[in-house]
């Protein structure tokens, strides 16, 4: 059985929607499941309880000297632990993790404008595959390590980090639980499912932006990787045991 990676983060990530009755569900059923957490939110706002401005470039955190500690705190701990207990109070056996463990996320630095922010240069999944052996269902936070000074921690955009483990894993699906219906075409309307090359041409003629743009590179990298790839609106109803169970909703990228 191929795992199943779910990103949760945005307005999905700590809001009473199904998401979290799902993968427990998911997992009660013997499926192999991966999630993969953000946490911007909860980011600024205690990054601004240490006096620190947020601040971002092409959607990206800027995480200098002052932030780093700040971001690493929220996502591998408060984020990361209070998922894990959610899980864990209905029932799935979760393990929070991020990147850094087991050596799984290498990083180089993205842009020097940017800090502290990596981009996956290599996933080590076999933690992943530890785990998911021994039936817990692990929780990734979305840091890594700077390839050229492990001692250092990156913050990497959960979206490439769900992609990235999406390909090492050579997962069945990657699902991304958002607050849109889907992703629009140039004239606005919701697309049920595209190839990777459109994904790809919405994002370069500037139809794709802010946090979608992300989501549609991950979705990109899996779909050539073999992997269904699928950007579901987690407001809704089980949006995510809907689309296992086949149902037509959110837009695949294949």
């Amino acid at each position: 059985m191929k795992p199943i990676v779910v990103k949760i983060g945005g307005s999905t990530l700590g809001s009473h929607d199904t998401a979290i009755e799902d993968i427990v569900s998911l997992h009660g059923e013997g499926r192999l499941v991966v999630v993969v957490h953000g946490g911007g939110n909860a980011a600024t706002e205690w990054l601004k309880v240490h006096g620190v401005e947020s601040e971002f470039v092409n959607g990206l955190r800027v995480t200098g000297p002052d932030a780093i500690n700040v971001v690493i705190a929220v996502f591998a701990g408060l984020v990361n632990k209070q998922l894990v207990a959610q899980l864990l109070d209905l029932g799935a056996k979760a393990v929070g993790i991020s990147g850094v463990d087991g050596g799984m996320i290498s990083t180089l630095q993205l842009d020097a404008r940017l800090g502290f922010v990596g981009e996956v240069r290599h996933v080590d999944a076999s933690i992943l595959d530890v785990l998911l052996d021994a039936g817990f269902l692990p929780v990734v936070a979305p840091l890594a390590f700077w390839a050229e000074s492990p001692r250092q921690l990156m913050n990497v955009n959960a979206d490439a980090i769900a992609g990235e483990v999406a390909v090492a894993l050579q997962a069945e699906r990657l699902l991304f639980l958002t607050d849109v219906p889907g992703v629009k075409d140039s004239e606005g309307k919701w697309l049920q499912e595209i190839h990777a090359d459109v994904a790809q041409a919405l994002i370069e003629a500037g139809y794709a932006t802010g946090g979608m743009v992300p989501k549609l590179e991950a979705c990109i990298r899996a779909a050539k990787a073999g992997v269904l790839a699928q950007i579901l609106d987690g407001r809704e109803s089980h949006a995510l045991k809907s689309a296992l169970d086949g149902a037509l909703t959110g837009t695949a990228i294949t």
